[in-house]
């Protein structure tokens, strides 16, 4: 759908008028209007009229951004003689403009003008060649977390993250995880963490292959986990039945620490594992971890940290794999986000490329 978009504006680029190429656009692609925004279940889009691609031009208010910012928001630029597209996501903004004194995580306030859209995202170019990439990146990253961001950006008030800070103590266990995460791999504890694991998806294979019909992302990766390693049974049953009987889902929260799953066995090794649900027909971009959460957590001198990637192939369950964050092609596989973390924090990083998933290995 986004591609064909692309192609439909691009051979409008002479159009010059934003009102007749919305208008071109609403009836090409059956969009439904609200106010300024144009949207389907696929996408939506706001036209903006500027002279130069530099334009600081108000686009959209922050609560009205909010409503739209499960699926690509795209910002067309109608220019002279060519039409210019932005993913303007929560994700890709920069800060919040127009009555940003009055914006705080309780109290969404205020606009973002096209200069304060990112024209490139972790050093990739915000232009439709790259908004599959792109928009795989925001889905993993929640309105609330973006907004914390923002409201820091936006009005200069104190960061509410906390540092990390390394003692030479800490930074002994931190560099020595590696040979812990391979022991850890090599033992019969592995052996029995993956056997638990994959006893869970065994368990509840069906109501998996149901959810992973569910098409939010953040809902249906949170409630295969849950499904996994969830420990309110009676949540559990309760989800359970939603998906059977194909009911509305109860709310639920998911606790936002570093691992879904923790083990320790005795003195030897204290596990966390962070449960990775892909549908591999789609592209994914999973968030992995926060730098500060993760070094904090590596500073136990018996600390060890895994993933846990369950794929889904249409009807069937691939072989879940067990890996640790130190495996060489989750290395290889792995970024930092350049622009996400709050001020006194160090950034999170992103797991960027499930083609691993087939040849992942202890």
């Amino acid at each position: 759908m986004l591609e064909n978009l692309v192609k439909f504006i691009e051979s409008h680029k002479t159009v010059n008028d934003k009102n007749k190429l919305a208008t071109l656009v609403k009836e090409k692609f059956a969009l439904t209007k609200d106010r300024s925004v144009f949207y389907s279940s696929q996408f939506a889009i706001r036209f903006s009229k500027a002279n130069s691609a530099n334009f600081g031009n108000t686009v959209l208010g922050l609560s009205a951004l909010q409503k739209y910012d499960d699926k690509p928001f795209i910002v067309c630029l109608v220019l002279k003689d060519e039409n210019i597209l932005l993913l303007a996501n929560s994700t890709f903004l920069k800060k919040i403009s127009h009555s940003s004194q009055m914006l705080r995580v309780d109290n969404i306030k205020g606009s973002f003008n096209g200069s304060d859209i990112f024209r490139a995202f972790n050093e990739i170019s915000n232009s439709p060649k790259n908004f599959d990439d792109l928009f795989e990146i925001h889905r993993q990253i929640p309105f609330e977390a973006n907004l914390v961001r923002l409201v820091e950006a936006t009005n200069g008030i104190a960061p509410t993250g906390k540092r990390f800070e390394v003692s030479e103590k800490s930074k002994i266990a931190i560099l020595n995880a590696p040979i812990r995460a391979k022991n850890f791999s090599e033992s019969n504890e592995y052996n029995q963490l993956k056997d638990e694991l994959d006893s869970f998806v065994k368990k509840f294979q069906n109501e998996i292959l149901i959810a992973s019909l569910i098409e939010n992302v953040k809902i249906r990766g949170s409630i295969i986990e849950y499904l996994i390693a969830g420990k309110d049974e009676v949540l559990k049953q309760n989800l359970i039945a939603a998906l059977q009987n194909k009911t509305d889902v109860p709310p639920f929260k998911t606790d936002n620490e570093l691992g879904d799953y923790v083990r320790n066995f005795g003195d030897i090794y204290h596990t966390a594992t962070d449960i990775k649900t892909k549908i591999m027909i789609l592209n994914s971009n999973p968030k992995a971890y926060n730098l500060d959460k993760m070094l904090s957590f590596l500073s136990g001198d018996n600390s060890v940290f895994m993933f846990y990637f369950v794929g889904i192939d249409f009807d069937k369950i691939l072989n879940p794999a067990l890996v640790s964050m130190f495996q060489s092609k989750v290395l290889e596989n792995t970024i930092l986000i350049k622009h996400w973390a709050g001020r006194n924090s160090r950034r999170p990083a992103l797991t960027v490329n499930w083609l691993i998933f087939p040849s992942l290995a202890r």
